[in-house]
């Protein structure tokens, strides 16, 4: 029986020494961590093996995730991002955002349909290699699209002084070169009036038609007729109004309403009679005066 004990308490002592010796490890510091390696490896290695397992599965560094390489891909420019597999799609958003400046309140991240911000890369399988599609436009973007009417006008302004004068280009003479139409409104020169209460009427378009003009301040909108169309046009969808004497008739003018960013957006009329032409451009550029 003696020797019965004996080998038990052998073999409960064999059982309970990796215990203790993982609680050893689980509560090392680093400088004790160094000693127990060094002690281990004289042991043949046991204690090393035994406490480096334990502080590897402990670790929740970003280095331990699985991560997928994506390519970014915005406003023709393509950015490489590294992210962790199981990061989300607003983490992603958030992302993008430093390597573009784009805040992720403005982007639309594409990746088979639009991307959850919710759920993770790993969820909606996005795969190594993967091409995310990103559209949106920065701040600065915005406000260059929204800039002001008085910036505009002025560098139009500023164009026009670089060109020759409007009346002697082939896109508008072709239309003056078919002289003052008869059924034209009379011009009452160095006098400023009030827009009528009726239309103007008898000028002409780009294209050689006769146009009417209709401004229905109550609706706040420019009504441009044509014989097979009226167009009615909010007033602040109008960027611009530009106008230039006709030459050799400073009492008629052509004036063109800017309909978009760029000159081919330009809805050009001709003949408005001078005593017209500020009274037109301020009641669509907002500018109200009593005369």
């Amino acid at each position: 029986m003696a020797s019965q004990d004996g080998n038990e308490a052998v073999v409960m002592e064999t059982e309970g020494s990796p215990k203790k010796e993982e609680s050893a490890c689980a509560n090392l510091g680093d400088e004790d961590a160094e000693a127990n390696e060094q002690s281990g490896q004289e042991d043949g290695g046991n204690s090393s093996s035994q406490c480096q397992a334990s502080v590897s599965n402990g670790g929740d560094t970003d280095d331990g995730k699985e991560t997928v390489d994506l390519k970014i891909i915005w406003n023709k420019n393509k950015y490489d991002l590294r992210i962790p597999l199981d990061a989300t799609g607003a983490s992603l958003k958030e992302r993008i955002h430093s390597l573009t400046g784009l805040p992720p309140s403005m982007q639309k991240v594409m990746y088979k349909g639009l991307l959850p911000e919710d759920k993770t890369l790993r969820e909606i399988k996005v795969t190594n290699g993967a091409k995310i599609m990103v559209v949106g436009s920065t701040i600065n973007d915005v406000l260059a699209v929204n800039t002001p009417k008085e910036v505009i006008q002025q560098e139009v302004k500023a164009e026009e002084n670089k060109k020759e004068p409007l009346c002697q280009q082939k896109q508008h003479r072709k239309v003056l070169d078919k002289g003052k139409p008869e059924d034209i409104m009379p011009s009452v020169k160095g006098t400023k009036e009030r827009l009528p209460t009726v239309p103007l009427s008898g000028m002409y378009n780009k294209s050689g038609g006769k146009v009417r003009l209709t401004f229905k301040l109550e609706q706040d909108q420019l009504w441009i007729g044509t014989k097979e169309r009226t167009e009615k046009l909010p007033m602040g969808s109008i960027k611009n109004v530009v106008t230039e004497p006709i030459e050799g008739h400073d009492d008629y003018y052509m004036m063109a309403f800017q309909l978009g960013p760029t000159e081919a957006s330009y809805y050009w009329v001709y003949w408005v009679p001078v005593q017209y032409v500020d009274a037109i451009k301020d009641t669509i550029l907002g500018k109200w005066q009593f005369f």
